[in-house]
């Protein structure tokens, strides 16, 4: 079974444990949604949060939301000047057999921006 790459972004209005749990939850929530997947096929996540965000792990709410056996990483975004602030993005490698043009990306909130 091929693996396949799904991003998502999202963005939050603090620094903010709750807040950012809350965002990540509904950003997986909805890629695992819009894709059809199952947990299972879940291979890895890594994510990324702006230097602005250092009040909790985004991976927190992988883990609350039952990915217990997904390894799960998180990383601090680059800090390019004016790029957007307090967000949080993600990498999904999946097992897939979906064409890669099949596959949704999903953008919340702010991180809309991110992809036309």
């Amino acid at each position: 079974m091929p693996v396949r790459g799904i991003r998502g972004a999202t963005t939050v209005s603090k620094n903010d444990k709750t807040e950012i749990v809350t965002a990540t939850r509904e950003l997986l929530t909805e890629i695992v949604k819009t894709n059809n997947l199952l947990v299972a096929d879940i291979a890895a996540a890594i994510f990324t949060v702006t230097l602005d965000l250092n009040a909790e792990f985004p991976a927190v709410a992988a883990r609350e939301i039952g990915w217990h056996d997904t390894p799960l990483l998180c990383a601090g975004e680059i800090n390019v000047p004016g790029s957007l602030a307090k967000c949080i993005r993600v990498l999904l490698t999946v097992n897939s057999d979906c064409q890669q043009t099949e596959i949704n990306h999903v953008y919340l909130k702010d991180a809309v921006n991110l992809r036309r």
